[in-house]
C-alpha cells in the first residue's frame, strides 16, 4: 500500500471485521441491515448489509503496508510497516489481556532506514514476523523479527513513544536485531510464506522470485523474471503461485520452477492486486489501476492431462460490484465467492460473485445444475407437476415408445399408433397410412387394376395422393344419386374414377374391391364409438336414413350423447328447398355445435353444388376425411388445386397427417423435416422414411441425420439391444445402410486376409476371438497364407496347420462331424474357427480348444502359464457335442 490509497484487511479470526487503511486504521464490523439500520452511523454495503464503525486508529503516520496477526490472541494486533522501515506493532483497542498490552507498542528497526514495502505473519510460528525493504548497499533486505525478543536498542536509538487508540500513552520496546537477515544488496517487493513448510519463505525481489530457506540461509533457490509483485499462494494448491507485473500476471508451479506454467492475458493498464480465493478452487481476482471491475480467472485443469506441459482451461471473467472505481477490494475468508470492495474516497460495497451455472441433462431425462458448492437436481419423480412437464418430453415419450419397440411392427403396421400411446391423432393417421400403402393385400388389388402405376421406377402407391390426383386420366365420370333415406328424390353430383377409387382406398373409406362399399368402415368407426364421425361418412355417402340409424344408436349406447338424437331429428327433416325455413335454420345455427363432424354435416347439406368450403376448410376434420370428400364431390379442376393448398399446408405445419398427400417422396421429407423441428421426434421419422421411401429418399442427408441421431438417443439411454434390434431393422428396408466387414483373420507376413471371404464373430473380453473360413472345398483346406504362401500357424492341440477341418481331438476320442463349406457359402461349423488368446496369442481349433479347457485352466502350450479361459466370460462353456 502507498499513500493515502485504501486497502482492506479481513479480520483472520473474526469473519464480520475487517479494517480500511490508509492514512488511518478503521476497524468495521458487517451486519445484517435487520440488526443495524437502528444504529446511528451504520454505512450501507448492499441491500441486505451495512457496516458499524467499531474503533479508529490514526496515531500511526507514514503507513506503507499492514499486516494482521494470525492468532486469536492476542485480538486485533496489527503490524504496521513505515516510510523509514520501521515495524510497529499496534491495536485497535479490542484487547487489554497483558500480552497485547506487553506487545502494543513495540517497534522493530532495521540498520538503515528506508521503506518497508510488505509484511507478513508466519501462519504457524506466530512470533515471526517477515518485513520486505528497499534496497540498501549495505544491508539486508528481508527481515524477520522475532516479536517476543527482549533485546533492547542501544544507547543512541531513540525509543518513541505510540499513543494508544485508548487513550493511553507507553514507551515502546525497540528491537534491532532481527532473528534472520536475507537478500542482501537488493530490495524486497513482496513477500509470502509457502503453507508446506513454516520454514519456507518466498520472496519478490528486485529482479527475480526466491524461495529462501531459514534451515540453510546461505542457499536459496530462485527464477528471473519481471513478475515478482504481489506473490501470494493459492489456498487450495500450496504448489501453485500468483505473481504480476504491471499488467501481466504469472502462475508459478514451485515443483517446476524454471518458468511460469501459465501466463495471464496482458491487460492495458498496471494491476494494483491480485488475490486466491479462499472459498473457491482455482479463482483467481485481479484488479487494475483506476478500474471500475475486478477480472476473474477460473483455472479449470483437464480430468486427463495429455502431458507434462498441459495447461490449464482458463475462464475469464469481469464483475463490476459498483459504478464507481475500485480502490482496492478482499475476499470474504469464509462466506462463498464473497468479497468487499472500497473506492478511494473510502465507499465501501458488499458484493456476492454469482458462479457460472453448469448443467447436465441426463439421458433419463433428469436435468443437474451446479451453482457454487450446491448441486441441484430435477428429474420427472419430483413431484406430480414434473409428472406433466414428462408428459410434454419428447425423450421421455421415445424413451417409453423404445422400451415397447415402437416401429418395429412391419405386419400390423397400424399397431405402432397404440405403442406410441395411442393419444395423437396425427401419430395415427400416418401410422394408418403406412399400413393402406404396405399392406401385401391392396397392393396385389391396386397392380390388377392400375398396372399403369408401376411403369415408372417409383410407383405412385408411395407417391401419394397428390401425385396419384395429379396423374388421373380423362377418364372421370360423372353421376348423379339420390340420396338414400329421404323422401324427396334429390340427385347430388359425384365424381368416380380409378384414381380416385384408390385414393378413397388409401384414405380407408372403402376395402379393396371393385364395388365402393364404405359399410366395412361405418363399423370399425362404431366399435371405436366414434359415433359423430361415422354419421358424417354415410352422409357423405348419401345415405342419409344411415347417419341418422348411427347418431341414435349411438345416442343410446352406453349412456351416449342424448343431443345425438336432436341432431338425427334434425336431419330427418331435409330439404333441399333453397328457401326452407330447415335450411335457413341449419345454415345459421351449425356453427354452435361444438362437434366438427356434426358441424360439416349440415355444411354440406345446406352448401350449393361444388361449393363445399364449410367441409373441406373444417380444419378439426381429420385430412383423410377431408381428402376422401373432395375425391368424391369435387371436379378434375377443383380437386388438384385443393390437394396442393392443402399439401402445402400440412408441409408448413408439419403435420403427420399430410403424408396421405405427400407420400414418402421429398416432399414427405420436407412435411417430416418441419414435423422434426417441431417436436423433436427423430424416433417417428426414422421410422416412417424407412417404411416405404425409395433409395433416393433414404439418401437424403435430413433422413440420415435424423437415423443417426436416434442411434445416438438410443446409445445414451444404454438401450444397446433396441439400437442393434433397429440396425437390423434398418439393414432389410434398407439394404445399402449394411455395414462391411470391417474385421478379418490377416497373414502375420504379407497382412493380407487368409481366406477369399472371411467372417468374424463379435467377442468381448480379453479371451479367445474366433473367425470361421468359407469357400469352396478346396479353400478351406488350404493350410498357406493365399497371397504370400507362408504357412499359417499350427493348432496347439492337434499340430495341424490352421485351415484344415477339425480331426479328433488328441486324448478325447471325440472326432468332429465333416461339413461341406460350398454349399450356399455358409460359415464354417464353430469347431472349425480359428481361436487364439489375446494374451498370450497361442490358439487353435476352437473345438480343440474348448476341449482342452473343459479340463485345464491354464495354456495346452508347453511353459506357458497363461489362464486363458479365465480371462473371458465364456470360461464356463463347453462344447455342444461334449453332453
Amino acid at each position: 500500500m502507498s499513500g493515502p490509497k485504501p486497502d482492506i484487511l479481513w479480520s483472520p479470526h473474526h469473519v464480520d471485521r475487517y479494517v480500511i487503511c490508509d492514512s488511518e486504521l478503521s476497524l468495521y464490523r458487517i451486519e445484517s441491515l435487520g440488526s443495524t439500520e437502528a444504529k446511528a452511523g451504520a454505512v450501507p454495503l448492499s441491500e441486505e448489509t451495512a457496516a458499524t464503525l467499531l474503533a479508529i486508529n490514526s496515531d500511526t503516520p507514514y503507513m506503507k503496508c499492514v499486516a494482521w496477526y494470525p492468532k486469536h490472541e492476542p485480538e486485533c494486533l496489527l503490524a504496521v510497516g513505515q516510510a523509514n522501515g520501521r515495524v510497529v506493532l499496534t491495536s485497535l483497542g479490542q484487547s487489554h489481556n497483558s500480552k497485547c498490552k506487553e506487545l502494543m507498542g513495540k517497534e522493530f528497526v532495521p540498520k538503515h532506514a528506508r521503506q518497508c514495502n510488505t509484511l507478513a505473519w508466519n501462519p504457524v510460528d506466530s512470533n515471526w514476523l517477515a518485513a520486505g525493504l528497499d534496497k540498501h548497499r549495505a544491508d539486508f533486505s528481508v527481515l524477520i523479527w522475532d516479536i517476543s525478543s527482549k533485546f533492547t536498542p542501544e544507547a543512541s536509538v531513540p525509543a518513541e513513544k505510540i499513543r494508544l487508540s485508548s487513550g493511553d500513552t507507553d514507551s515502546g520496546v525497540v528491537v534491532t536485531k532481527p532473528l534472520y537477515e536475507l537478500g542482501q544488496n537488493d530490495a524486497c517487493l513482496s513477500l509470502c510464506w509457502l503453507p508446506r513448510d513454516q520454514k519456507l519463505l518466498l520472496a519478490g525481489m528486485h529482479r527475480n522470485l526466491a524461495i529462501f530457506d531459514l534451515r540453510n540461509t546461505s542457499q536459496k533457490m530462485f527464477v528471473n523474471t519481471k513478475a515478482i509483485q504481489g506473490v501470494t499462494v493459492d489456498p487450495y494448491f500450496h504448489d501453485r503461485v500468483a505473481s504480476f507485473f504491471e499488467g501481466q500476471v504469472a502462475i508459478w508451479d514451485l515443483r517446476k520452477f524454471e518458468k511460469p506454467v501459465l501466463t495471464l492475458s496482458e491487460q492495458p493498464k498496471p494491476l494494483t492486486k491480485v488475490a486466491w480465493c479462499p472459498t473457491r478452487t482455482g479463482l483467481l481476482a485481479t484488479l487494475m489501476r483506476d478500474s471500475d471491475v475486478v477480472r476473474l480467472y477460473d483455472m479449470q485443469h483437464t480430468p486427463t492431462p495429455i502431458g507434462d506441459e498441459t495447461e490449464p482451461t482458463i475462464i475469464e471473467r469481469c464483475v463490476q460490484p459498483c459504478e464507481t472505481i475500485i480502490g482496492s477490494f478482499a475476499w470474504h475468508p469464509s462466506a462463498q465467492n464473497r468479497m468487499v470492495v472500497v473506492s478511494p474516497n473510502r465507499g465501501m460495497t458488499d458484493f456476492t460473485v454469482f458462479e457460472r451455472i453448469s448443467l447436465a441433462w441426463s439421458s433419463g431425462t433428469s436435468l443437474v445444475w451446479a451453482c457454487g458448492r450446491h448441486l441441484y437436481e430435477c428429474s420427472e419423480e419430483c413431484g406430480a407437476g414434473a409428472a406433466a412437464a414428462a408428459e410434454r418430453d419428447v425423450a421421455t415419450k421415445m424413451r417409453e415408445r423404445a422400451q415397447s419397440r415402437y416401429g418395429h411392427d412391419t405386419v400390423q403396421v397400424w399397431k405402432n399408433h397404440v405403442l406410441a400411446g395411442g393419444n395423437d391423432p396425427q401419430l395415427k393417421s400416418l401410422w394408418y397410412t403406412l399400413h393402406y400403402i404396405l399392406h401385401d393385400h391392396h397392393r396385389y388389388y391396386i397392380i390388377q387394376c392400375f398396372p399403369y402405376f408401376f411403369g415408372n421406377k417409383q410407383p405412385l402407391l408411395y407417391s401419394g395422393i397428390k401425385n396419384i390426383v395429379k396423374s388421373s386420366t380423362s377418364g372421370t365420370t360423372e353421376s348423379r344419386r339420390c340420396w338414400s333415406g329421404s323422401e324427396r328424390p334429390a340427385e347430388v353430383v359425384r365424381y368416380l374414377s380409378e384414381e380416385r377409387g384408390l385414393a378413397l382406398q388409401l384414405c380407408g373409406w372403402i376395402r379393396c374391391g371393385p364395388d365402393i362399399n364404405v359399410e366395412p368402415f361405418l363399423k370399425s368407426l362404431e366399435q371405436e364409438g366414434e359415433w359423430e364421425r361415422a354419421a358424417a361418412v354415410a352422409l357423405f355417402n348419401l345415405d342419409i336414413r344411415r347417419a341418422i340409424q348411427i347418431l341414435h344408436k349411438g345416442a343410446s349406447f352406453d349412456k351416449g350423447d342424448l343431443n345425438l338424437n336432436v341432431v338425427a331429428m334434425a336431419l330427418s327433416g331435409y330439404t333441399d328447398e333453397k328457401s326452407s325455413l330447415w335450411r335457413e335454420m341449419c345454415s345459421s345455427l351449425r356453427l354452435q355445435l361444438s362437434n366438427p363432424y356434426l358441424c360439416v354435416m349440415f355444411a354440406f347439406l345446406t352448401s350449393e353444388p361444388g361449393a363445399y368450403d364449410g367441409v373441406l376448410y373444417e380444419s378439426r376434420v381429420a385430412v383423410r376425411d377431408r381428402v376422401a370428400f373432395a375425391c368424391m364431390f369435387l371436379s378434375d379442376s377443383q380437386l388438384p388445386r385443393y390437394i396442393d393448398k392443402l399439401t402445402n399446408e400440412m408441409k408448413e405445419a408439419g403435420n403427420l397427417e399430410g403424408i396421405l398427400l405427400t407420400g414418402l417422396t421429398k416432399d414427405g421429407v420436407d412435411l417430416m423435416e418441419s414435423y422434426v423441428d417441431r417436436t423433436g421426434d427423430v424416433q417417428t421419422a426414422s421410422f416412417c422414411m424407412l417404411k416405404g421411401s425409395s433409395g433416393e429418399v433414404l439418401k437424403d442427408p435430413r433422413v440420415q441425420c435424423w437415423i443417426e441421431n436416434y442411434r445416438n438417443l438410443l446409445d445414451a439411454w444404454s438401450f444397446w439391444h433396441k439400437r442393434a434390434e433397429f440396425d437390423i431393422h434398418r439393414s432389410k428396408l434398407d439394404p445399402s445402410s449394411k455395414p462391411l466387414a470391417q474385421v478379418f483373420v490377416s497373414c502375420n507376413f504379407c497382412g493380407k486376409s487368409i481366406s477369399y471371404s472371411c467372417s468374424s464373430m463379435p467377442h468381448q473380453g480379453r479371451g479367445f476371438s474366433q473367425y470361421g473360413v468359407s469357400g469352396s472345398p478346396t479353400k478351406s483346406k488350404v493350410t498357406s497364407c493365399p497371397g504370400c504362401r507362408k504357412p499359417l500357424p499350427r493348432c496347439a492341440l492337434c499340430l495341424m496347420n490352421m485351415g484344415t477341418p477339425v480331426s479328433s481331438c488328441p486324448g478325447t476320442g471325440k472326432s468332429d462331424e465333416k461339413v461341406d463349406l460350398s454349399k450356399d457359402k455358409k460359415l464354417a461349423q464353430f469347431n472349425n474357427w480359428f481361436t487364439w488368446c489375446h494374451n498370450c496369442r497361442h490358439g487353435g481349433h476352437a473345438g480343440h480348444m474348448l476341449n482342452w479347457f473343459s479340463d485345464h485352466s491354464e495354456c495346452p502350450v508347453s511353459a506357458c502359464t497363461c489362464r486363458c479361459m479365465q480371462l473371458d466370460t465364456t470360461g464356463n462353456l463347453v462344447p455342444s457335442d461334449s453332453s
